[in-house]
């Protein structure tokens, strides 16, 4: 069986290295062992072996131990901002306090405390209302135009709060960190996924698009225009999209072509005639594999 998990791609046996990462990251966070070895239903012995140096550890343990999330002591308390950001996140997407209140078993009046502003919160409620949100905010309500759901919408909408697509797992904690409504926020192309998606434009997206404007003032009207309809189009264009994703993989995991486009789910040759279309203006130092397309 061994033998067969190996040749099939997925070893029985996998490195430690990155568990000892993980579960090293979760120990300087304040999680204890007791907590990580219940939450991955593994025994402290097993985390003790791989902490001590074991190289190799059974699949299965390595992706339990991996997913596990920080989650603060019952006891302790917390900065309130990352709590704040999953309620808001949650009502964003039509969830109501009452919902979060019944999923996460933190009290609403707590939730009402929450949103109003409070600094600091008891880590068992951190705790319930992180589980709540990994649950919830991959289940959006249903209902229609008078429900709840759209109430809870609406206020989100009046408040400014990010949905939780906004929000990253490894940042929402964090009170420096911004929300990224659009996946290009704080750029010029985030300002038009703003505006053609129908999203209010964030302060970074609006400050991008001024300082484009900006540096184009001095253009001839009819350059200018050419130039903003190319800037729109760009940012609702598939092959735009297509080619940006295209480089990013090409850069940050440093793939060749063919593996891209199986990646991304088109052929090569669309890949290529999408890149020779739409080139990358915010850097214009080539990557190997697009020197290699225009060679």
């Amino acid at each position: 069986m061994r033998a067969l998990a190996n040749l099939s791609g997925r070893p029985v046996r996998v490195p430690a290295a990155p568990v000892v990462s993980h579960i090293r990251s979760l120990l300087d966070a304040g999680m204890g062992w007791t907590r990580i070895s219940r939450a991955a239903h593994s025994s402290s012995c097993t985390i003790a072996r791989i902490l001590n140096g074991q190289e190799l550890i059974r699949r299965t343990v390595a992706d339990r131990l991996l997913a596990v999330k920080y989650r603060p002591a019952p006891g302790r308390t917390v900065e309130a901002t990352g709590t704040r950001r999953r309620i808001q996140a949650l009502i964003a997407i039509g969830h109501t306090i009452v919902g979060i209140s019944d999923e996460s078993g933190v009290d609403h009046s707590v939730i009402h405390d929450i949103l109003g502003g409070c600094a600091n919160v008891r880590g068992v409620t951190a705790d319930r209302i992180a589980a709540a949100y990994d649950w919830m905010s991959e289940r959006p309500p249903a209902g229609g135009r008078k429900s709840a759901a759209t109430v809870s919408r609406n206020r989100a909408a009046r408040e400014g709060w990010p949905p939780a697509s906004a929000w990253d797992d490894d940042t929402i904690d964090d009170p420096k960190s911004l929300p990224d409504w659009t996946g290009h926020c704080g750029t010029d192309r985030g300002w038009w996924l703003h505006n053609v998606n129908g999203i209010p434009v964030c302060a970074r997206c609006q400050e991008a698009h001024d300082a484009w404007l900006a540096e184009r003032r001095h253009l001839p009207a009819p350059e200018r225009f050419r130039q903003l309809a190319f800037a729109k189009g760009a940012a609702t264009n598939r092959g735009a999209v297509l080619a940006a994703d295209a480089r990013e993989l090409i850069r940050v995991s440093g793939l060749g072509l063919d593996q891209v486009a199986e990646r991304l789910g088109v052929t090569r040759d669309y890949i290529q005639q999408e890149l020779g279309r739409h080139p990358d203006t915010d850097d214009t130092t080539p990557t190997q594999t697009e020197q290699e397309l225009a060679a």
